[in-house]
């Protein structure tokens, strides 16, 4: 059995520490150094009491891929360090799988190009949980039949983009199916700027960011006499990493750059 080596950026975050976990405990995985700006030179051990092997951290992420050769970068930081780390992944032949959001489209359209150049595979997923994808997906077949529709997405109080990345995703593909409408009354005026939420083409989307909580989201759809809702939770992190595990496998297949889980799962 082929072993796929991986390097983890973000190993400390509560996304990283369950990846690392995954990545462990997976049998033709191996973990072969992560990237942490605060710990560079360490052995993950020391910052991961749960870590019984020899991994180096690196505090530099092209120090990373120099060194150890990994197959696939899984990155889990944030929008701008993500962003350099899916960049500089790609330059060197590395396979990038980045669950962090709010890439700016400009980046997007960068990335994709230089995957296509470089003729590997990338995955971005908004949400790594597959009940998530199929929210999402179920959401875009009922918008077909329902044009009124909102979207509230309920995160933990520590995230930084507002509306979430899979929130951005349904609206995206609502998009693909739905006649442009502009909901509500048409003489619809707002007393405290903001509180119908962000407008994309005459939908609503609405961010919740509260301690206690941890990924959610509801698709609110509005017909004459009838509410259907859709709803996906997770409830512990743990819930993201088959969608992980399913990326860094489908990803060695892959010569282009794919956004959203739901383009990768049968």
């Amino acid at each position: 059995m082929e072993t796929t080596k991986i390097t983890i950026a973000g190993p400390r975050g509560k996304m990283g520490i369950e990846a690392v976990k995954m990545v462990l405990e997976t049998e033709k995985f191996e973990l072969v150094s992560v990237i942490d700006h605060r710990h560079g030179g360490k052995q993950l051990h020391d910052i991961l009491n749960f870590v019984q092997k020899e991994v180096p951290v690196y505090g530099d992420a092209r120090s990373a891929f120099e060194q150890t050769k990994p197959d696939v970068l899984v990155d889990l930081t944030t929008p701008e360090a993500g962003y350099h780390h899916t960049k500089w992944a790609l330059e060197y032949g590395i396979r990038p799988v980045v669950g962090t959001t709010g890439f700016s489209n400009d980046q997007l359209n960068e990335l994709t190009e230089l995957a296509e150049t470089k003729g590997i595979g990338c995955i971005i997923a908004p949400n790594f949980a597959i009940g998530a994808v199929l929210m999402m997906k179920f959401s875009q077949m009922a918008s077909k039949y329902f044009q009124d529709v909102e979207i509230m997405e309920m995160h933990h109080d520590q995230k930084l983009d507002a509306p979430s990345g899979t929130a951005v995703k349904t609206a995206e593909m609502i998009q693909e199916v739905r006649t442009e409408k502009v909901q509500g009354h048409p003489n619809e005026k707002e007393t405290i700027p903001g509180a119908r939420g962000a407008n994309l083409q005459g939908m609503r989307i609405h961010s919740v960011r509260l301690p206690g909580l941890i990924a959610h989201q509801q698709v609110m759809f509005g017909a004459s006499g009838q509410i259907l809702t859709i709803r996906h939770d997770s409830t512990n992190r743990a819930s993201f990493m088959s969608g992980v595990k399913v990326s860094v496998e489908t990803v060695m297949q892959l010569d282009h750059l794919v956004y959203g889980l739901e383009n990768i799962l049968e």
